[in-house]
């Protein structure tokens, strides 16, 4: 066997090992859970709580709290970033029920006391589980979907099957693909990742009011990518842009928490444009200079 056949064989057998490993190491590198015994207590300073458990029919568990607000306006169904578990996201729960908002908030599979295998099509399932159980209690014109980060794609596919007020994606991803692509460009992550998460494809579906809240230092998720997804649905599509934010420290920035109450507390009204300059054509054709 010449050398050059042999090198060509090393690296196509190194690209196949790669490969393999990288799908079924996937889930490790993708999600970071903090696992709770089931004797575990939740408690938060001047919030009142719920735990609950819900069956799935696989036999799955789904733990989550239900954070309650005096006089509720409505409900936030809160689906969290990729890591740790509620016991430590709960604490956001607060710049909900500030304003008069319950806020519902579960585990994925595998995460704090929530069991089960964790597929993209489980997790699905489980989300919408959790949405119509929200639903036979309160109408869904008052149900509001926030999605943060990995959750901001799960809060898509639920804004798209149901008719929920509002959805605010929270430093949302084009897709999974798309971000796993930034680091290992050079694999076929098409064929191998298990949780794609296609975020762009599913908002297109979409038809309530979609605030998309983003930071323009945010070196994971860039802020381009919710330009890119603000463009998919412009006419219902609202993009918020928090000045010098990066991934993690978005709720220590003043204009966030400004911005947020703007969106919760909003109203759909149909904006007045008679008298304004929107069919204003400006023209731009050029005429030859005189001499």
């Amino acid at each position: 066997m010449s050398g050059w056949l042999y090198i060509l064989l090393l690296i196509i057998g190194i690209y196949i090992v790669l490969s393999i490993l990288l799908y079924l190491l996937q889930d490790y590198f993708l999600f970071k859970p903090e696992k709770l015994s089931k004797e575990f207590q939740f408690y938060y300073d001047n919030q009142e709580i719920e735990e609950y458990n819900m069956q799935t029919h696989d036999g799955a568990t789904i733990n989550g709290l239900h954070f309650k607000a005096e006089n509720p306006k409505g409900v936030v169904f809160y689906l969290k970033g990729n890591s740790k578990s509620i016991k430590g996201w709960g604490k956001f729960a607060v710049d909900f029920t500030r304003h008069g908002y319950d806020v519902i908030m579960v585990d994925y599979r595998g995460f704090g006391k929530s069991t089960g295998r964790r597929t993209q099509k489980a997790i699905k399932r489980d989300m919408q589980l959790v949405y119509n159980k929200i639903k036979e209690n309160v109408n869904e014109k008052y149900i509001v979907l926030y999605g943060r980060s990995l959750g901001s794609g799960f809060a898509t596919k639920l804004a798209s099957m149901n008719n929920p007020r509002m959805l605010i994606l929270d430093a949302p991803y084009y897709s999974l693909s798309k971000v796993a692509k930034k680091f290992i460009p050079f694999m076929p992550l098409s064929l191998l990742i298990k949780f794609p998460m296609p975020t762009y494809k599913w908002l297109k579906y979409v038809n309530c009011p979609i605030h998309i809240i983003h930071g323009t230092d945010d070196r994971l998720i860039p802020y381009k990518t919710s330009v890119k997804l603000s463009r998919i649905k412009p006419k219902l599509t609202t993009l918020h842009t928090v000045i010098g934010g990066g991934h993690k420290d978005l709720n220590t920035f003043e204009s966030y928490h400004k911005m947020l109450g703007d969106i919760i507390n909003s109203r759909n009204r149909r904006v007045n444009l008679k008298g304004s300059s929107i069919d204003v054509v400006h023209h731009t054709k050029k005429t030859d200079a005189k001499v």
